[in-house]
């Protein structure tokens, strides 16, 4: 059995240190300024429900208000600079989400986007195949930043993902078909990583995969020929694709004890790096976002290992609750 306490103990003092003296004021990063950011805002709240570390009614209150008024009132948007309106507004939605709250101002600058035809031509101009990964923050995070804003209708979730529907890849069971294999393997993960946000669309909205199998074996395929480091830093990239493993074997049921036994030692070796890591001086630790990022991984193997992954409470994942991290 694997023990995750140590770890998780210090995620929460990881967290008390960016916090700037009043309720959901957080930097994101330690050493660099005193400034509350989006990000360590949003994603001290999503640790903190990770762990089971939830704030009290008047700290939730107070938390809604800093987040809120981080919000650009003409255009909706929440803005940071390491990423794209898209990301930060979905990102900040998401974390509001967590405390049964929404945005004040309406999300306009994305209201020509609820539209067939310009959803369509926006879907169509990502670029799917050079930048799936980053592209994928946009595409992923409208439908997030939309639905959970209240500020879409079903016919439009429809149009979206029958599109996604139609564009899958049969060969890798990732987006888009006809772009993954043109940058082959050293691309690959770029693709899952990508695929991977427009999957926890899909699992809030309880919408089916086209190539479930398919994304299972590109899973093990990485894994297997070691396509990508995982395990190495602190960010996304494991919960990327513990997920896509995960969700997909769910709804294929095909590759199960592969896959288990995939999660079984990709979960012994990234736990056994979390705990050499100086929380003192490690850069990734230190990121609020990026920290975020490791949780979720730890909560997904967690849930797909019954068992084998202890701490007190268990883990939980927001993307069990809403889409968007």
């Amino acid at each position: 059995m694997i023990d995750l306490r140590p770890f998780i103990d210090q995620v929460i003092v990881i967290v008390a240190r960016h916090n700037l003296g009043s309720p959901g004021a957080y930097r994101r990063w330690l050493g660099r300024g005193d400034s509350a950011n989006p990000y360590g805002s949003a994603d001290a709240a999503n640790i903190l429900y990770s762990v089971g570390r939830w704030p009290g009614a008047a700290e939730r209150a107070a938390w809604i208000d800093h987040l809120c008024a981080m919000q650009d009132a003409r255009s909706g948007f929440f803005n940071e600079e390491t990423h794209h309106p898209y990301h930060t507004t979905a990102h900040c939605i998401a974390a509001l989400e967590l405390f049964d709250a929404r945005p004040l101002h309406p999300l306009a600058a994305m209201h020509p986007l609820r539209e067939w035809a310009a959803l369509d031509h926006f879907l169509d101009g990502l670029d799917w195949t050079w930048n799936p990964w980053g592209e994928s923050h946009r595409g992923a995070g409208l439908y997030a930043a939309l639905v959970l804003a209240g500020e879409s209708s079903l016919e439009w979730q429809d149009w979206y993902f029958d599109w996604l529907w139609n564009e899958a890849d049969a060969d890798s069971g990732l987006w888009r078909r006809g772009c993954v294999k043109v940058g082959g393997e050293p691309l690959l993960f770029h693709h899952l990583a990508g695929s991977f946000h427009y999957l926890f669309n899909h699992e809030y909205a309880r919408r089916p995969l086209r190539y479930p199998e398919r994304m299972a074996a590109t899973c093990l395929q990485i894994a297997a020929r070691h396509a990508f480091p995982l395990g190495q830093t602190i960010g996304f990239a494991e919960i990327d694709w513990v997920y896509c493993l995960t969700r997909s074997v769910r709804q294929c049921g095909e590759h199960c004890a592969a896959g288990r036994n995939a999660l079984r030692r990709f979960a012994q070796g990234y736990v056994d790096y979390l705990l050499r890591l100086d929380m003192e001086t490690d850069e990734g630790l230190n990121d609020l976002h990026s920290l975020f990022g490791a949780v979720c991984a730890l909560a997904e193997l967690q849930q797909a290992l019954p068992g084998e992954l202890r701490s007190d409470p268990p883990l939980r994942l927001v993307l069990d609750r809403r889409p968007f991290i």
